[in-house]
């Protein structure tokens, strides 16, 4: 239902900090976001109160009672329903006039073409463990020349990095490849977390098991990822303002009070990096993980 609903009265609050010529020019931007879970359902919340005016958006899971703590669309109400389908009509509910299309079956190699066509933006909502998904997109982006953003809910804080056409892709920052999967989220969590702000405050290391897929989570670190990710996205949908691609990163923890600016030449290849990720897996024979 459309009716006494208005696009410029709705978003007229935006002005001031973007021109009348620029929210009309997000509203004719599409994005796309892969995830509709912690990061992903509050990215795409946060983008259409930004005013973008289309997304499209993939997922194959169903809410449960343990995605409480920090996803948008877990509610008692939408237990055991589609998270796509759920925070579409959340997305809705703001704007009913975005054009919205869902990809209820996620991300995978037959609709990938679809997936990405006539988008401006990627937005990475993927669980941290959906490795051939996330390679498989970024992949397709660097390809497309579509500029992609990751944002990674680490703690009570949030690190960003930001792929752009022409710049490092996130292949050459992470270093993948056809490495097992326990390699790969080694490498993930240290290459979007160099500067590690988060790991002092972890109370219970046990907690975190990357052969088990399981880790701790907050509500505080996915509202921060959100918040950081839409002014990426504005700058580079708006050609507006520095976008601090990889190999460049930021890692802001507000449970720290600290902001840290990262700059990994090479990413993983970085003489830096594979120092911290020797220590990481020493530590982990050492506690016999």
């Amino acid at each position: 239902m459309t009716e006494g609903f208005s696009y410029h009265a709705a978003f007229a609050r935006n002005l001031g900090w973007v021109t009348q010529a620029e929210q009309d020019s997000l509203r004719g931007k599409r994005v796309a976001i892969a995830g509709m879970g912690g990061v992903g359902g509050v990215h795409l919340l946060t983008l259409a109160r930004l005013g973008i005016g289309a997304f499209h958006i993939a997922d194959f899971d169903t809410f449960d009672i343990a995605n409480f703590n920090r996803q948008a669309g877990a509610m008692v109400s939408t237990l055991g329903q589609p998270k796509v389908a759920v925070l579409a009509q959340m997305a809705m509910d703001i704007n009913p006039e975005l054009g919205i299309k869902q990809f209820p079956d996620g991300i995978h190699d037959s609709n990938l073409a679809e997936f990405f066509a006539g988008v401006d933006l990627y937005v990475d909502g993927l669980d941290f463990f959906a490795f051939p998904a996330r390679q498989a997109t970024f992949a397709t982006c660097a390809r497309l020349g579509i500029p992609a953003i990751t944002a990674a809910p680490l703690g009570m804080g949030t690190a960003v990095l930001s792929f752009m056409p022409g710049g490092m892709t996130f292949e050459e920052y992470f270093g993948w490849g056809d490495l097992p999967e326990e390699e790969k989220a080694l490498r993930f969590l240290v290459g979007l977390a160099p500067a590690g702000l988060h790991g002092p405050y972890l109370v219970d290391p046990s907690a975190i098991n990357l052969k088990e897929r399981r880790g701790p989570s907050t509500i505080m670190g996915c509202q921060l990822c959100a918040g950081a990710a839409a002014t990426e996205a504005l700058k580079i949908l708006l050609k507006r303002g520095k976008v601090m691609a990889a190999p460049h990163g930021v890692h802001f923890d507000a449970y720290r009070n600290k902001l840290v600016h990262t700059w990994r030449p090479g990413g993983n290849r970085h003489p830096l990096q594979r120092l911290a990720m020797a220590i990481i897996k020493r530590r982990r024979a050492a506690q016999g993980a």
